[in-house]
């Protein structure tokens, strides 16, 4: 009664489930391994919010690529802001998911080199051509804090970098194309500045990364490998129906074809 196992319908549906199990088992993997970088990343973000903070240009230089271990790093620095050549970047989000841009100033360091800032949120301009209005940073020397940040590209990112932009904007905070525009040295990475906060509240300090949350990855990889094992019993149980049916089916051909009894 199994051999209809070997009909083309059977085995396209045992081929398609021999499939789906090693790929549903590889997804279930997949998200475990997803849940352990999170894991990792948030270990991470921690360990080096909650570290004393030190002089930026003991984790960078210019030219340097800020590594992931210093990723999120408490640094200081110390100069007086270049409001001359402080450019914006466009299309980026508030804490409240508002467009609008986000304010990169360099900062030169007392002692030579200089840092770009990213300074916080604003506005964008009422139309894409015109710089928007910026508060000015602190005036004179000054003592920032703030977190470490690898220079944006295009492949980590995924923003593409547009050209022909109105002049001070900029679709990436890179310290290489900050380097070119200001025609010397930039520390490599930038500041996420953290303080001192703006007297008004404007620029909108960007928020602290989120090092608490795990995810639902790890529930992702449970449900695939359930999924993973419920096929083979489905299986099971569609091969048992289709027998049982067959076999009723049979039965009543079986009754049907019997000659009636003669009658007196």
């Amino acid at each position: 009664m199994y051999r209809f196992l070997l009909t083309r319908q059977w085995v396209i549906l045992t081929l398609l489930v021999l499939a789906m199990i090693p790929t549903m088992v590889e997804l279930g993997f997949w998200q475990l391994h997803r849940h352990e970088h999170r894991v990792e990343q948030n270990a991470l973000i921690t360990r080096n919010l909650e570290a004393d903070p030190v002089p930026v240009t003991r984790l960078t230089s210019p030219g340097h690529t800020v590594p992931r271990s210093d990723y999120w790093r408490a640094v200081t620095a110390t100069g007086t802001f270049d409001t001359g050549h402080e450019v914006v970047v466009r299309r980026r989000t508030s804490q409240d998911e508002r467009i609008g841009v986000l304010v990169l100033t360099p900062l030169d360091l007392r002692g030579g080199g200089t840092v770009m800032v990213n300074r916080g949120w604003v506005p964008a301009a009422a139309d894409q051509q015109s710089f928007p209005e910026v508060p000015p940073p602190p005036r004179g020397e000054v003592t920032v804090t703030g977190r470490l940040k690898a220079d944006e590209t295009t492949s980590a990112s995924g923003i593409k970098d547009l050209e022909g932009l109105p002049d001070r904007q900029v679709m990436l905070m890179n310290s290489a194309q900050q380097s070119h525009l200001l025609d010397h040295p930039v520390l490599g990475g930038y500041l996420e500045m953290t303080g001192p906060a703006p007297a008004d509240g404007s620029p909108e300090t960007i928020a602290a990364p989120d090092d608490g949350s795990i995810g639902p990855h790890m529930a992702y990889a449970v449900q695939w490998w359930l999924f993973a094992a419920g096929v083979p019993v489905g299986w099971v149980i569609l091969v048992r129906r289709e027998k049982r049916d067959r076999e009723e089916a049979a039965a009543r051909d079986a009754t049907a074809e019997q000659p009636e009894p003669a009658t007196a």
